[in-house]
């Protein structure tokens, strides 16, 4: 017989408010007008599930429990404190680390002391539905522990941002999913040891194979996927804990980083199953870019630029991660306030998967108080740039590239792009020719006759832009 865990109704009713403040905290991060006041329902929400929590502790000591979120706590103050906005896809990809290998170890201390978390029966036999939610929590933690350190040293650069295709990759991974779901489907009739810990070892090399092939240019949605990752991880775990809380929370996150992944997908015109079966950022790519280094393009000074802007009517920003990297945000917004002094129109536009991870261009933004109805998503802002005198792209490349419309044999093929191209005059901030974006692919705009290259770090172009602004 199934052992059911008697649940305080002051409990549930805490953790039932706790969940209700993490629905409205995902209510107003939906905007970047609500979003401080979603972050505090979301801080609410969690202080109050903690404190649930450790109100009904049973299987730790207080003590204990305290040592480790004080040193937890200390580890995160002096992270946040530390990192800098450029390094943040970094952080988020190595917090999702941390989650999946939480349920991990969460599921190995219930496997091995079932009777310790409730799950066991007097024969010492786990309950079935305890082992399918052990095995779904240990695979996918698992998972989204290994793919999330694949991507941190993706988008840290300790690794480089062209897929990593193995042979016979599609055969591996069907391969190896299909061996895990036997073994957790054989798990429910057998709970030997061998069977567990080899459900877990495979899940931690899928996590490496899924995400070892994903280029550059998708990893935006790949920090949005191990997101949700992590919330179904933690959502099993909450079961096997009998935590209500954990349920809701891991729910509500895994669904919201689905959805999120389904609307980047389809930003890019992508589907989900081709994104994680390959994705951007091909060999084709880099040989278009060897070849095109020795074509004719148009230098500007930082003069030219504050003169062509200063005489326009309408400027639309485009940043991009070279933006961030140079941290230009603050002084870019500086120059948007200079040219709005000699009447100039100025708005932002923001693509879908600019920079590294979901709303990385708008965070930045925000950070620097640009004000939001001057930001803009593609979508509503890409028919203007016809209309638009200037053009100022920022370190974006691969979300500019007008191959994603027309060459076929691009790796960036059908990606919806901003048509910068269109403005009458192109700024183009970049560090070098030399470069190409993170998907490995040059960029026609470069070698257009409307474009005028600015090549410089981007903080440094702007703030000399923003002297010859006066």
């Amino acid at each position: 017989m199934e052992h059911t865990v008697p649940v305080n109704p002051w409990v549930a009713l805490a953790y039932l408010i706790s969940g209700a403040c993490f629905i409205l905290a995902l209510r107003g991060l939906s905007s970047p007008a609500s979003s401080q006041r979603g972050n505090r329902f979301g801080m609410i929400g969690m202080a109050l599930a903690v404190g649930t929590t450790l109100f009904v502790h049973e299987i730790a000591s207080l003590p204990e429990i305290l040592v480790a979120m004080a040193i937890g706590a200390a580890i995160g103050i002096v992270t946040a404190r530390k990192i800098a906005m450029t390094d943040m896809p970094q952080l988020v990809a190595a917090f999702h680390s941390l989650v999946g290998m939480a349920a991990v170890l969460v599921a190995c201390a219930a496997y091995l002391n079932p009777e310790a978390f409730g799950i066991a029966g007097p024969d010492g036999a786990i309950f079935t539905v305890s082992r399918i939610e052990m095995g779904l929590g240990v695979a996918i933690g698992a998972i989204t522990f290994s793919g999330s350190v694949i991507a941190f040293l993706k988008l840290n650069g300790n690794m480089g941002g062209k897929p990593i295709m193995l042979p016979g990759r599609h055969v591996i991974n069907l391969g190896v999913l299909a061996g895990i779901l036997g073994l957790i489907a054989y798990f429910t009739q057998d709970q030997s040891p061998w069977i567990f810990w080899t459900v877990t070892g495979l899940s931690f090399a899928i996590g490496f194979l899924l995400i070892i092939p994903i280029g550059g240019a998708d990893m935006p949605v790949v920090v949005s996927m191990l997101n949700s990752y992590s919330g179904w991880a933690a959502a099993a775990m909450g079961f096997t804990l009998h935590n209500t809380a954990m349920i809701i929370t891991g729910a509500l996150v895994g669904s919201s980083g689905a959805i999120l992944s389904y609307i980047m997908c389809r930003a890019m015109n992508r589907s989900f199953i081709s994104v994680i079966a390959g994705g951007f950022g091909g060999d084709s790519g880099a040989g278009a870019a060897a070849a095109a280094t020795d074509r004719p393009w148009k230098r500007g000074s930082a003069e030219d630029a504050a003169f062509l802007m200063q005489q326009a009517e309408q400027v639309i920003i485009v940043p991009g991660y070279g933006m961030a990297v140079a941290q230009a945000q603050h002084v870019l917004r500086e120059m948007a306030d200079k040219l709005k002094e000699h009447g100039v129109r100025v708005k932002y536009a923001i693509h879908p998967v600019a920079g590294r991870m979901p709303g990385h261009m708008n965070v930045l933004l925000a950070e620097a108080n640009v004000p939001y109805d001057e930001v803009f998503e593609l979508e509503d802002i890409n028919s203007e740039f016809a209309q638009t005198d200037v053009a100022f792209v920022i370190g974006a490349n691969d979300v500019t590239n007008p191959a994603a419309k027309t060459d076929k044999t691009s790796p960036i093929y059908g990606m919806p792009v901003l048509d910068v191209e269109k403005a009458k005059t192109v700024l183009f901030v970049k560090r070098s020719m030399g470069g190409v974006g993170y998907a490995g692919v040059d960029n026609d705009v470069f070698y257009m006759d409307n474009t005028m290259m600015l090549l410089a770090d981007a903080k440094k172009m702007v703030e000399e832009i923003v002297k010859s602004l006066g």
